[in-house]
């Protein structure tokens, strides 16, 4: 899928585990740059566990514009931090850009609402870091929103059943069906 984005091509591709390095690499810039601000969205480094599943399935995607890769967006379609929740939803794991490409989000962000409703899901939802204040202004200025906070195991990027608590915020954007 081809998207628009500062008057370049940006394309989206469905990724396997050959091209973990370059998942990796996108967001471990990510983190390390949150990190060096203060900001404890994510670890410093990813480990390859957290990313692989994902991989195996077909659900992450690189984005590239030109012949670059400019970030990536892991799509699944459930999540047990929204058990309560019903109705079909898309989820936004691991969204990330390469410093260069800063701005390059909202263009994920629209992409990622578009893939879900030709999945026929109802909503697109995502999480952060309760304390990262600038990411949640961020996703409300996109129309999502808040759907209250809950703990989630382990530290900031991790889903265990045990360790450190972290608190998220949940956010969903309506996806109401378009007229054809």
């Amino acid at each position: 899928m081809t998207a628009d984005w500062n008057g370049m091509e940006v394309v989206f591709q469905r990724v396997g585990v050959d091209r973990m390095d370059e998942v990796l690499t996108v967001l471990d810039e990510a983190a390390g740059w949150l990190n060096a601000r203060g900001i404890g969205q994510w670890p410093v480094r990813f480990e390859t566990a957290w990313v692989e599943e994902a991989l195996f399935r077909g659900e992450t995607w690189l984005v590239a514009t030109g012949d670059k890769v400019a970030g990536t967006v892991t799509m699944d379609w459930s999540d047990p931090l929204w058990a309560d929740a019903g109705g079909a939803a898309g989820y936004v794991h691991r969204m990330a850009v390469r410093r260069w490409a800063a701005g390059l989000g909202a263009r994920i962000l629209n992409w990622a609402a578009n893939a879900a409703r030709q999945q026929g899901a109802d909503s697109l939802r995502l999480d952060c870091v309760k304390s990262n204040d600038r990411l949640r202004a961020y996703y409300e200025t996109h129309g999502f929103a808040h759907r209250g906070d809950v703990p989630v195991g382990g530290a900031p990027g991790q889903r265990l059943e045990d360790g450190p608590v972290t608190w998220v915020s949940r956010y969903e954007l309506a996806l109401p069906r378009r007229e054809s």
